[in-house]
């Protein structure tokens, strides 16, 4: 039986494009000053994370990563972005925040180098039984039997959230500017007297 030729190349390419999108919009995300770009960026991550899922044997994780998230979540802030006010305020990083984002960096490297020497030197148990062949088939009837309720519950979750982005959305649409102060009204010229229509005219 013939192999596909460089097969190992291309699976070794697309994982290091899943690798490169879930990093990639993972800054993009967090780095950004602009709430559009911010979810962008978590669409990216989200599709590098789906692609991660797929190669760790897991096809019905990576479709509910893209339609949860990406077909659900990210969609929902976008609408409540195209909905809320235009002019959003500009932001400067201070001093106090490049601090706090190298304080955040080096725990996440922390974070992340301990998860990573444990998951490949850690000593893992033998695997248990597994309760079902891990299937489509098996997780959908485990989901309307076994899980029913916590399928149900994820449902109104993302109800909640689609509503909430729209309440906020219409708050910031019709809420009345108080504070702002408001110009002053331009002064209001008398008219002129009309010229007097003389009698021989």
């Amino acid at each position: 039986m013939s192999t596909m030729p460089f097969a190992p190349y291309i699976v070794a390419s697309v994982f290091a494009l899943a690798v490169g999108a879930t990093l990639g919009g993972a800054l993009i995300a967090v780095l950004t000053m602009r709430l559009i770009r911010a979810v962008c960026g978590l669409m990216i991550c989200c599709l590098g994370l789906a692609g991660l899922y797929y190669f760790l044997n897991s096809p019905f994780l990576a479709l509910m990563e893209i339609l949860i998230y990406v077909g659900a979540v990210c969609v929902t802030i976008v609408f409540a972005v195209m909905l809320a006010e235009p002019d959003e305020p500009k932001q400067t990083a201070g001093a106090r925040g490049w601090l706090w984002s190298g304080l955040m960096l080096g725990v996440s490297v922390v974070i992340g180098a301990s998860l990573a020497r444990l998951s490949l030197q850690g000593p893992w148990p033998t695997p248990a039984a597994r309760l079902n062949d891990g299937s489509v088939a098996a997780i959908g009837r485990s989901l309307l039997t076994t899980y029913s309720l916590a399928f149900e519950l994820i449902s109104l979750l993302l109800l909640l959230a689609i509503l909430g982005a729209l309440v906020i959305a219409r708050t910031g649409r019709t809420a009345v500017k108080t504070d702002a102060p408001q110009p002053p009204a331009p002064p209001v010229r008398p008219a002129p007297d009309p010229e007097p229509v003389l009698a021989g005219k």
